[in-house]
């Protein structure tokens, strides 16, 4: 109870900085309108005769109807973080937070609870709830498949978001460590990927498509439940233990990354 109540004070602050109206208010209606647009477009569309397996269909179809919702919900993400606590620790407000009598890992979470995890249940909830009212079968016949497709497209974003909390501590600006995450979040989903791919055909080998697939786990994912569907199917097809392997090593690289950030910031960070 000592602790309890400056930390919830202190998330209470972050939350209402993250949040204002309506900022919070309009991400939930364009998360629900995405997700019950493609659902129901998914629903009145008839391609399921394009997948052997069921499993492959429920993949595509969480895959497909899901990945603008990761688009949106890591806007907020980009803004909480990079910018946000960048700005935090460039203005002094963190100089505000450490007079509270809680331990700087404390705040830390409390900024990261409010910047990170209440976008992604949002996502996730959202998500699940609106799949489940146009597809209930499916998604209850298939849960292996739909907790590894959500766990393997939550890997790089919890990687991103790992990597501008170390951003924003680092450069401790604002607007610097918003303009560098965009440039990171470009390099490491659309430069690497498309390298990635290029290298795969170029040399034959498909050493560049598993180390990808440990920043983007879903990368494997789609390769094992797609198959000959897949772009880089030709070249390299993993199983399902490798798929949880590359999914493993994307989560273990995530907590490395999220370890440091929270090292750096209990003992290294100097405002």
């Amino acid at each position: 109870m000592g602790k309890g109540r400056p930390f919830l004070e202190v998330f209470t602050c972050v939350l209402n900085e993250d949040y204002e109206f309506p900022i919070l208010e309009f991400l939930v209606f364009l998360c629900a309108l995405c997700t019950f647009f493609l659902a129901g477009l998914a629903a009145v569309s008839d391609f399921t005769s394009d997948f052997t397996t069921v499993e492959a269909f429920t993949h595509n179809l969480l895959s497909s109807s899901t990945w603008p919702l990761i688009i949106l919900v890591g806007i907020p993400i980009l803004k909480n973080i990079a910018y946000g606590l960048g700005s935090d620790v460039e203005k002094g407000i963190i100089q505000t937070l450490f007079s509270y009598p809680l331990k700087r890992g404390y705040i830390l979470t409390a900024k990261l609870l409010s910047a990170l995890v209440i976008p992604l249940l949002l996502f996730l909830g959202i998500s699940i709830f609106g799949l489940f009212l146009f597809f209930p079968d499916i998604i209850l016949a298939n849960p292996g498949t739909v907790f590894l497709t959500y766990a393997a497209q939550l890997s790089p974003v919890l990687l991103t978001a790992g990597l501008l909390l170390l951003l924003a501590l680092r450069l401790k600006r604002g607007v610097l460590a918003l303009i560098t995450g965009l440039v990171l979040c470009f390099m490491l989903f659309v430069i690497f990927d498309s390298l990635a791919n290029s290298i795969a055909y170029a040399t034959g080998s498909d050493w560049s498509l598993k180390i990808y697939a440990v920043i983007t786990p879903n990368l494997a994912l789609q390769e094992y439940y797609v198959g000959t569907q897949g772009f880089s199917s030709e070249i390299w097809a993993p199983s399902f233990s490798e798929v949880l392997l590359y999914l493993l090593a994307g989560y273990l690289l995530v907590a490395v990354v999220f370890i440091i950030g929270y090292v750096y910031f209990k003992r290294r960070l100097r405002i």
